[in-house]
């Protein structure tokens, strides 16, 4: 019954309606597989001693499936800054390939990234500056590698919730 009136109604309409109603349709579908289309990364790294051996994990998680945990241990000497900054950029670099893997394209994607550290999010949000040069060129290097998606929601959010999803 609904349908019939629909239609109707539809048809009632003239061409240029007909094509307003059909654009507005089609802003709400892609508005709808934009919100489907989620990915979110959770990161965290630090340094044994600060300067030490750099070490991170992230997390890949797609609503109703379970989490892609990954850990990486990274060569030579750094700062916990600098470990929070390359497991984020290894984070995006392994969101990317997952997707690739996928066979989807990571542009008609949005990330939801969170981290429990302030300055690497303030940094790369803007919110803060970057002073020292090296944490500038990683902060760069994160930035390059969110405008490889379709968007990308940064947060910091407590310490707690990073142990809870990736068990340190």
């Amino acid at each position: 019954m609904l349908e019939r009136e629909i239609k109707a109604k539809i048809e009632s309409l003239s061409p240029e309606e007909r094509r307003k109603l059909l654009s507005w349709l089609q802003e709400i579908v892609l508005e709808e597989q934009k919100s489907e289309r989620k990915l979110s990364i959770v990161f965290d790294g630090g340094s044994r001693g600060n300067p030490g051996a750099g070490y991170g994990s992230y997390a890949l998680i797609l609503p109703g499936e379970p989490p892609i945990v990954k850990r990486i241990d990274f060569d030579g000497v750094m700062t916990n800054n600098e470990a929070e900054y390359r497991t984020l950029i290894e984070a995006l670099k392994g969101a990317e390939r997952f997707l690739m893997e996928r066979k989807e394209n990571p542009r008609t994607w949005s990330l939801d990234v969170k981290g429990d550290s302030r300055l690497v999010v303030n940094q790369v949000l803007g919110t803060w500056a970057a002073r020292e040069p090296r944490l500038a060129a990683l902060r760069d290097e994160v930035r390059h590698l969110m405008g490889r998606f379709g968007s990308v929601a940064l947060s910091h959010h407590p310490r707690n919730k990073s142990v809870e999803i990736l068990g340190h």
